[in-house]
């Protein structure tokens, strides 16, 4: 679903990602995770064009992703959900209009469609009863509700998640794993996630990747990673590798 091939961005002279490669086959949920500015969320917005990479190829779902026009980008974001930490919604939009609004500039369906995939959407989150509240009456999870309830409105076969419990209490953030679970599951869609949860990476990912300095240095499963001799993973697991900008 996912193939990079000897991807590098720098940012003036900064080095952020390194000749790197990835595979994220059909289905998998994979967890990325390392110390804070070590690229992981400078990939995603590679992965959805934000940015272009100094060098690499970056192929989703066997296209060049590199080699598309505007019109050919619109196409690739809508089979990618993007979950920002932030959750990004349109401050002046209530729930039910972020949601609606990539529907309504990227298609021309009538608005009977569309409110019929924004209230499945919003009930797919638990938010049916919140389409009429702005983002400042929500609280930080409910936010991550409607992003990934946004994120869902094309069918997307990928979802990207930027740190989508960090800074949520700790039953908010059981319920929003449980929810990207939930949609793992029922949906089978590829998932990339970037977190410092380590909660979430245990509980949600069926690989774990950790980068670490721009490169990959060591990939296996929640358990294999949780057992790893290397000491830089070991080291970050434990809490022993501080937040760093490389």
């Amino acid at each position: 679903m996912i193939k990079i091939i000897n991807l590098t961005k720098t940012f003036s002279s900064k080095v952020v990602l390194d000749n790197v490669s990835l595979a994220v086959p059909d289905g998998e949920a994979l967890a990325i995770i390392g110390p804070s500015g070590c690229g992981k969320s400078t990939l995603l917005r590679l992965l959805i064009r934000l940015y272009d990479p100094t060098a690499g190829k970056i192929y989703v779902d066997n296209q060049d992703i590199l080699a598309l026009d505007e019109e050919g980008l619109i196409k690739l974001r809508k089979n990618i959900g993007m979950i920002f930490q932030s959750s990004a919604l349109f401050d002046s939009l209530n729930v039910y209009e972020n949601v609606a609004f990539a529907l309504r500039e990227h298609t021309r369906w009538p608005e009977s469609k569309i409110e019929k995939i924004v209230k499945e959407r919003l009930e797919m989150v638990g938010m049916s009863d919140c389409e009429r509240l702005l983002p400042e009456e929500l609280s930080g999870g409910m936010m991550r509700r409607v992003s990934i309830a946004r994120a869902l409105a094309f069918d997307p076969k990928i979802i990207l998640y930027d740190e989508p419990t960090t800074g949520l209490d700790p039953i908010t953030t059981v319920t929003i794993e449980d929810l990207m679970i939930k949609l793992s599951r029922e949906l089978k869609v590829s998932s990339i996630v970037v977190t410092h949860v380590l909660q979430t990476v245990y509980r949600t990912a069926h690989r774990v990747l950790m980068l670490h300095e721009g490169k990959f240095i060591e990939t296996g499963t929640p358990e294999q990673t949780q057992q790893s001799q290397d000491p830089i993973v070991k080291y970050f697991l434990t809490g022993g590798l501080k937040d760093a900008s490389l």
